[in-house]
């Protein structure tokens, strides 16, 4: 299969990493978000495709590959819980993105009133109950209706083109009238 690019056809192989070269480019924060199966198991990964989707009602959704390990306890969870990550968090997002290890092993967490895993020290956390699921390709799109959240004063990790980054504010300007 080609696709036409600017009326240049592209072989799929070269748009797909074009196109993840170019998603890259597009700044993201980093989240881990985390679940409790019906065996008590928990369950988490990492996530940069995580945005805001309402307001009125309050909805985010979130992206997880289906081939990941924990794609069938979060198929049928009926809540989890977002955590938005800073910096100092980046191992433990580098470790929930891996696969085959104790992503618990590490990272300092509790437990929420339905048992779900929480971690210590995020720059928020959000608390979900599951609203819908949908299918987007090689990934699960998750929307989760947000029952509680609590920000903290840290400031996020960004991870933009394959790196984790720290905020830095631009100058403002003044204009003289």
């Amino acid at each position: 299969m080609k696709t036409v690019l600017e009326g240049i056809e592209m072989p799929a192989e070269e748009l797909t990493d074009s196109f993840r070269n170019a998603m890259s480019s597009f700044p993201s924060g980093v989240t881990i978000v985390t679940t409790v199966d019906s065996e008590g198991e928990w369950w988490g990964f990492t996530a940069t495709s995580f945005c805001s989707v309402s307001l009125d009602p309050p909805l985010v959704l979130v992206c997880l590959s289906v081939e990941a390990q924990c794609h069938p306890a979060f198929s049928t969870a009926t809540s989890w819980v977002v955590h938005i990550l800073p910096p100092r968090h980046r191992e433990l997002a580098l470790w929930f993105s891996s696969k085959g290890v104790d992503k618990f092993s590490r990272g300092d967490f509790t437990t929420n009133a339905q048992g779900h895993p929480v971690l210590e020290g995020t720059c928020a956390v959000l608390e979900c109950e599951a609203s819908a699921r949908y299918g987007g390709g090689d990934h699960s799109i998750l929307v989760g209706e947000v029952t509680r959240s609590h920000v903290h004063d840290d400031e996020p990790a960004v991870y933009f083109r394959r790196k984790f980054h720290t905020l830095t504010p631009l100058l403002e300007t003044t204009t003289s009238a």
